[in-house]
């Protein structure tokens, strides 16, 4: 019974501290989304396109499947993370809307980083920020908050290497996060691979004894590549999956069967990280190509 008091009241200082009431559309009118919306587009256009070059290839991929795809389905992004800024500035590029609130993506963050107090949450919210927490595993709560995203069909974004990495080598082993929001997802989403480099050089990790600048850099050049959709043959994984046997020995981790398709642990493991590899695989491609037309 303590036990049970003492998680409940863990969860109401967690959903008090993160303010997920602050992120809905119709908060105060909409009108706190529009103006963080605002003044953030402001501050990445002024970046992005202002005091540093930014480059982006194929940014027509991107910026139909922002403004025009088809109804109800759902958008996921996924990048590499170079830095604490990459979004919102890899947003501030010339002819994307990024002020446009309605059309912005919601973006996964650190919880430690980003909801450390309530002035932080609030503002995180508004600028529609899902807040996950380190070690809580690919089935916590604000998890589920990301999968509603997708269910409504809205686009998110996701650091699937899950910490910042500046430099330049090939894509890390990813998180199995972002492939099990693809498979609990009801529709499929669109995932759009996006590599980009020189956030490292705007924001450096150990710039002043060992710190971040208090601002971001300038005079930096900026290099963003968007791919092509990858392709997830969701049903035949699904039956590959399937055919996993059973491991007892997971049992112990407490994972939730994915219905309706039944998936237990051992299946749901072997999914995700084959999907994953293929994400992984794909956006290190992509990094080669990027690194190939920065030299020519």
């Amino acid at each position: 019974m303590e036990a049970s008091a003492d998680a409940g009241a863990a969860a109401a200082a967690a959903a008090a501290r993160t303010l997920r009431w602050a992120g809905r559309a119709g908060h105060l009118g909409g009108f706190p989304r529009a103006a963080v919306f605002a003044a953030v587009g402001a501050f990445a256009k002024a970046y992005a396109s202002l005091l540093n070059t930014t480059t982006v290839h194929n940014a027509d991929a991107l910026l139909r499947l922002v403004s025009a795809r088809p109804p109800g389905t759902p958008l996921l992004t996924v990048s590499n993370h170079m830095s604490t800024v990459d979004d919102p500035l890899m947003w501030g590029f010339k002819g994307f809307p990024i002020s446009d609130a309605k059309l912005g993506r919601w973006v996964l963050t650190a919880e430690d980083i980003c909801f450390r107090n309530v002035v932080m949450s609030y503002m995180f919210r508004l600028g529609k920020c899902v807040p996950i927490t380190r070690g809580g595993g690919i089935y916590q709560e604000h998890m589920n908050e990301a999968l509603d995203v997708l269910i409504n069909g809205d686009w998110l974004h996701s650091f699937p290497e899950g910490k910042i990495a500046q430099d330049d080598e090939p894509i890390r082993r990813l998180k199995w996060g972002t492939a099990s929001l693809i498979v609990r997802a009801p529709v499929t989403p669109i995932v759009l691979p996006i590599v980009h480099s020189g956030f490292e050089k705007v924001m450096p990790e150990n710039l002043f004894f060992g710190r971040r600048p208090p601002v971001p850099l300038w005079g930096k050049k900026i290099d963003i590549i968007i791919g092509d959709p990858i392709e997830f043959d969701m049903a035949s994984l699904k039956q590959e999956a399937s055919a996993v046997p059973h491991d007892s020995s997971s049992e112990r981790k407490g994972w939730p069967i994915i219905t309706p398709d039944g998936l237990e642990e051992a299946a749901q493991r072997w999914l995700y990280q084959k999907m994953s590899d293929k994400i992984q695989s794909v956006m290190e491609r992509l990094r080669k190509k990027l690194l190939n037309l920065k030299q020519h």
